[in-house]
């Protein structure tokens, strides 16, 4: 018999040697551990805590912590769609144009999204010549915007990132607290030709928390890149029609 062994046979004596010397009502309580059922209240008086109720409590507080972490805040939606007119988008790597299968992808979106999110609202804004146009403000009618975005197809100038950002950033900020602001940029271009410090747009989105993803049609731009990054949105480039990587 190892040393370990005959230190617990002799705890188990112990036990039971003590268990032997109490009364009866005294080994009872003892097992039942009954003072542990005791707190004490506000007035300073021991009372007998009710088991049954602080477990269907603690019950209901982990409930509420696990839906709480399930459901996220600002179910309402309002997405501002930014996309680039300038002529890179006429460039004809997706056939007929790029501008045509940006048109045709954005009409597809829009009806998915008010299929999925009923109350929530798009506007549209464009980008060409170096500024950025408001086509549709925010609204619940998809019919509304694409009927506007087929009726201005057109290409012509640079794309300036910054003024589009900067225009949805004033539009959005007018929307109450409890909704989800956002914005998506649909970018063709291989520059941006911007009047000012675009990182200091990008820091202003961050502060007005407006998550911004983008979609390049043509290659990865860190711009694009770090604006996702700082706003918490995500960044593809296209291959083709359908895919992105």
């Amino acid at each position: 018999m190892n040393t370990e062994e005959k230190r617990f046979n002799q705890e188990e004596e112990d036990e039971e040697e003590n268990g032997r010397g109490r009364e009866a009502w005294e080994r009872t309580y003892a097992d039942e551990r009954s003072w542990e059922s005791l707190q004490e209240d506000e007035s300073g008086l021991l009372r007998l805590i009710d088991n049954k109720t602080l477990s269907h409590a603690q019950y209901r507080r982990r409930l509420r912590t696990a839906t709480a972490a399930r459901i996220q805040k600002g179910l309402i939606r309002y997405l501002y769609i930014i996309i680039d007119f300038s002529r890179a988008a006429a460039e004809m790597d997706y056939k007929p144009s790029r501008m045509v299968v940006v048109a045709r992808q954005v009409e597809a979106f829009i009806r998915e999204f008010f299929d999925q999110n009923p109350l929530s609202q798009i506007g549209l804004v464009i980008l060409k010549d170096g500024e950025a146009h408001c086509l549709t403000d925010l609204g619940g009618s998809p019919e509304a915007h694409i009927k506007e975005l087929m009726g201005k197809l057109g290409t012509s100038g640079d794309a300036s990132l910054q003024n589009g950002l900067d225009l949805v950033c004033d539009l959005l900020n007018q929307i109450p607290s409890y909704g989800h602001r956002e914005a998506l940029i649909l970018y063709s271009a291989l520059s941006t030709c911007d009047p000012g410090d675009i990182l200091e747009t990008i820091q202003k989105y961050k502060a007005s928390k407006i998550r911004c993803s983008v979609i390049g049609l043509s290659a990865e731009l860190y711009i694009c890149k770090h604006l996702c990054q700082e706003t918490g949105g995500m960044y593809f480039v296209a291959l083709d029609e359908v895919r992105n990587r």
